[in-house]
């Protein structure tokens, strides 16, 4: 499954920024997989915190091939150190216990987030163990599919950034004058932003000074 957009949001941050319709011109639609499942969606991104995407992927995949599904319940039976064997740490392996433990337990009312506002989700998610602002904006792109998400905290945002508006730093009034631009629509804006800075349109380069080493 794929974040759905279509051409109601396209429509509108073409009419409210040029440049970033001009890009989505050049890239086209942008098929990105999201994960409907909010416990598994939370597992998955701590796991992937502060690791390579690649590294994430074989984690996940080895944690779903020995689990089949990932469920509070699955997570409680496996257990700490059956966790750590499949290659995460025992920090980020507690983390996840923890969050299950809650969710199990009722502490932590997973189904109840649909009905928060974007901020509110953002105060329970970062209220666990292990989750920050920037995972809690993630699982509410990936998993909630939340129509109006440009996290300040990623670096890649801040990269396409950059490369589309010609800025040598983005700094956060700068970033908030996008946001507000993009609004109502900003995850689709994000997800535009994030393919620039991964090279979608070659000719678009980063202009922020590339530091000297000696």
């Amino acid at each position: 499954m794929f974040f759905v957009y279509g051409e109601k949001e396209i429509s509108y941050l073409k009419a409210k920024d040029k440049r970033l319709g001009n890009a989505i011109d050049q890239i086209g639609h942008i098929d990105r997989a999201v994960d409907t499942d909010l416990f598994s969606s939370v597992v998955h991104h701590i796991i992937g915190q502060q690791i390579s995407t690649t590294a994430q992927a074989t984690l996940w995949k080895r944690l779903n091939e020995r689990l089949g599904n990932i469920t509070a319940d699955t997570i409680l039976a496996f257990g700490r150190e059956e966790l750590q064997a499949v290659g995460m740490t025992f920090k980020k392996a507690d983390y996840i216990l923890d969050f299950a433990e809650k969710v199990q337990g009722r502490t932590f009312d997973i189904e109840g987030l649909d009905r928060l506002t974007d901020t509110e989700v953002i105060k329970e998610l970062s209220a666990l163990k292990g989750i920050g602002i920037w995972t809690a904006e993630m699982i509410m792109t990936f998993c909630m599919q939340r129509p109006d998400v440009v996290s300040f905290g990623d670096l890649a945002i801040h990269r396409g950034m950059r490369m589309l508006y010609r800025h040598r730093k983005i700094d956060r009034a700068k970033f908030e004058r996008y946001r507000k631009r993009y609004s109502p629509y900003g995850t689709v804006a994000s997800l535009y932003l994030w393919a620039i800075a991964g090279g979608a349109i070659p000719e678009l380069t980063d202009p922020m000074p590339k530091k000297v080493t000696k």
